[in-house]
């Protein structure tokens, strides 16, 4: 009788979401669906000049796609959607992908900036860390069992619109799962949620596994964690002698985007990518927050022809630096 009682519940929510969904959708959100559409119109187009590879799967079977351009040895990285809610940045590095690749294969040239440090350094842009967690925010529930269903839905604290979901799949902040400061991390909540819930141990998640492996493998000079929102750029957690350089990199950042940087914290915890990635391999890495504050929910897709305009020529622009780097 319980188990019917659930299947009914978890019925009831599939169809309350998709009438909610037909009410209230006056924007189409970028969704994993459309992400792997544009991944596989990009590399029919331009083949010659990306790599495209799934660096791992999530915990219910979606892939986690990395993209190359360029010929260089060295590289860069770009990642989007740690949090479920934050797939504007997403829709942002596709169009950077997609405009940079253009460019590249054509006329060598986006606006007056020239594309050849593509030559020398490559950028990997993984678009989308959490798809998981982007359907659950978007109340795309295909391809999760009736039972886990249920799950998300005691999670989410009952609420049956999911439009806060920062999570993964499992109730896991994935930009609470890097070793650098976890432990030191709120210990609330204190099992899995729709945010902060950062787990049992760190690298616990099977997307923050892939990724740590990937960086691994690619061995990056600059990392870029994207997030919405505050439009702020965070660079600093334990720089050490590398503090001076870090900042002069942030700062051209700030300058090309006009977002503000941030002050450093001397108290700052830990657990996030760049955190992780600035104390492992003591290069520059910075978390660039896009769009103005929205609250517990997505920024408005609204908002992306502003955020590109104002981020269009950062993958070129750290690439030249990462090209001055010499550790």
């Amino acid at each position: 009788m319980a188990k019917l009682i659930s299947i009914l519940i978890v019925v009831f929510f599939l169809f309350e979401t998709a009438t909610q969904a037909k009410k209230v959708k006056v924007e189409k959100p970028y969704s994993y669906e459309q992400l792997e559409q544009d991944l596989e119109k990009i590399q029919e187009k331009y083949k010659r000049h990306i790599e495209l590879k799934s660096i791992g799967t999530t915990h219910f079977g979606k892939n986690i796609w990395g993209v190359k351009i360029g010929k260089g040895k060295k590289n860069i990285v770009l990642i989007g959607a740690h949090h479920g809610r934050e797939w504007l940045t997403s829709a942002l590095l596709m169009k950077m992908l997609k405009s940079y690749a253009e460019a590249y294969q054509g006329s060598g040239k986006i606006g007056f900036t020239s594309t050849n440090i593509l030559n020398e350094v490559s950028i990997w842009f993984i678009p989308m860390l959490n798809p998981d967690g982007v359907s659950i925010q978007q109340n795309n529930m295909t391809g999760f069992p009736a039972m886990h269903i249920q799950r998300l839905l005691i999670m989410n604290e009952g609420l049956n619109n999911f439009e806060r979901w920062k999570a993964n799949g499992m109730g896991i902040d994935l930009n609470r799962q890097y070793p650098a400061g976890w432990k030191d991390l709120n210990q609330e909540p204190g099992e899995p949620s729709y945010k902060f819930y950062k787990g049992k141990k760190p690298l616990e998640s099977k997307e923050i596994i892939a990724l740590t492996k990937f960086i691994k493998e690619i061995n990056p000079s600059i990392a870029i964690a994207y997030h919405t929102a505050g439009r702020e750029i965070f660079w600093n957690y334990k720089n050490g002698k590398y503090l001076r350089r870090d900042y002069k990199v942030a700062k051209k950042v700030a300058n090309l985007t006009g977002y503000k940087l941030a002050k450093p914290d001397p108290n700052a915890v830990g657990g996030g990518f760049t955190d992780w990635f600035i104390t492992t391999y003591h290069r520059p890495a910075m978390t660039i927050e896009i769009s103005y504050l929205v609250g517990e929910t997505s920024p408005p897709l609204a908002v992306l022809k502003k955020e590109w305009k104002r981020n269009k020529y950062v993958g070129l622009k750290l690439a030249k630096e990462a090209k001055k780097l010499t550790k």
